[in-house]
């Protein structure tokens, strides 16, 4: 003890393991026991996709009115345990089950439609007219992607035209981004303006 510096007793263990060859066993790590299985994992996907993906907090809040209601309208079959534990289960459970499925409808980066940057939106593009953000009539234009983080294919856009002044905003869908359909698109929203347009806020996009 004078010589390490140790106690009496951690000197007594240190002796009992290098003399002896003793040596304290591991304590075994206890599995804990799986509640939620998978037919629980499955039916929740099925509420959750029902209820818009919604995340596990706000899922647990309508879980029991959710399976009631889908019972009751035969949307789901559910066996006496599964329902228990589905009545039973709080959110972080919730939000592990559907770890998994979050990730399949994840969105992976940025398609088509890009927010503009702050410099743009100080030093617009304009053409073809002074610009008075006084006057109702000079408004800003865009479209709106709705790809869903695939852009291969045809899409629904939103043509969006908003006056600066007041305001007030038009919005009408095009097939897909075709001059033809925005043109045609831009004239009905002009006609259907209660004031004429006296400029048009034209964005670049890279």
């Amino acid at each position: 003890m004078a010589t390490t510096g140790y106690n009496r007793s951690y000197g007594a263990r240190v002796l009992r393991q290098k003399v002896l060859g003793r040596r304290k066993k591991p304590a075994k790590k206890r599995a804990r026991p799986r509640i939620y299985d998978e037919s629980v994992a499955k039916a929740l996907i099925n509420i959750w996709a029902i209820l818009d993906m919604s995340c596990g907090k706000r899922l647990v809040a309508v879980l029991e009115e959710t399976i009631v209601k889908l019972e009751d309208f035969s949307e789901i079959a559910l066996d006496n345990d599964t329902r228990e534990k589905l009545l039973k289960i709080s959110a972080p459970p919730i939000d592990r089950l559907l770890l998994k499925e979050r990730r399949k409808v994840q969105l992976k980066g940025r398609f088509d439609t890009k927010p503009g940057s702050l410099l743009k939106h100080q030093i617009p593009i304009r053409a073809f007219a002074d610009w008075d953000e006084d006057r109702p009539g000079f408004v800003e234009i865009d479209l709106v992607g709705h790809e869903g983080g695939n852009p291969n294919g045809d899409f629904c856009q939103p043509l969006d035209v908003t006056d600066v002044c007041s305001g007030w905003t038009e919005t009408k869908a095009v097939k897909n981004k075709a001059q033809v359909w925005v043109f045609e698109a831009l004239g009905a929203i002009i006609a259907a303006l209660p004031f004429p347009i006296l400029g048009i806020d034209l964005r670049q996009r890279r």
